[in-house]
């Protein structure tokens, strides 16, 4: 991954482009061993290697509903999520979003969520409430030393999972987060008729950004 400066300073849909046709790498170049290099507007001092081809290798335990580039596209956290993180993750995840207008680098708006639902908290309340795991993490499993990696939380643990990052005791922590998620859905099913999209979109919008089926 190449450092550019640019991804400091994003404010239009059109400077994310033009930052993905010069610098983005495809995922057909992401390759098990590669070294990534993490610079963006939260962290410039980490990295991490794949121990799996991307898309490969996962937990049997967890099986998610979408990879992270179909839930961008679909619409999630309001199109404010990991948009300066554009060099680190593959192009087409990025891409496809603004093609269907998906992403908002200063405005975020609930507008260009999947079901025009807010269902996002300021990443201070999840620091708040305890909901970033990784201060419990053994150091010398994390490549650099860091006790949290992913300051962002679990949708950017598993963009990095997705892509074959594994550190085993955080993955653990994660993908357990992952299946408790799951009563939500179990309240849908017990409150809404099978499909109907009008029935707690918020509660939807909140299983898609989890990468559970939002169609029950």
């Amino acid at each position: 991954m190449s450092k550019d400066s640019r991804v400091l300073h994003l404010k239009t849909p059109e400077d994310m482009l033009a930052v993905l046709k010069s610098k983005g790498k495809l995922l057909k170049t992401f390759k098990k061993g590669d070294n990534i290099i993490v610079w963006n507007r939260m962290e410039k001092n980490y990295n991490y290697q794949l121990s799996e081809a991307p898309g490969k290798g996962f937990d049997p335990e967890f099986k998610p509903y979408m990879n992270p580039g179909e839930m961008l596209e679909h619409g999630v956290f309001n199109g404010k999520y990991l948009n300066d993180c554009l060099l680190e993750f593959p192009a087409e995840w990025f891409l496809h979003a603004l093609a269907h207008d998906k992403l908002r680098p200063t405005n975020p708006s609930k507008e260009v969520n999947y079901l025009s639902a807010d269902s996002r908290q300021p990443l201070s309340v999840w620091k708040q409430n305890g909901w970033l795991p990784g201060g419990h993490v053994k150091k010398s499993v994390l490549s650099d030393g860091a006790e949290n990696p992913d300051e962002r939380g679990w949708f950017q643990w598993y963009c990095r999972y997705w892509l074959g990052r594994r550190l085993p005791e955080l993955d653990k922590v994660q993908i357990q987060r992952w299946k408790a998620f799951s009563r939500h859905a179990g309240q849908i099913k017990a409150n809404c008729t099978k499909g109907d999209l009008k029935c707690r979109p918020r509660q939807r919008q909140a299983l898609l950004q989890w990468a559970w089926n939002p169609h029950l």
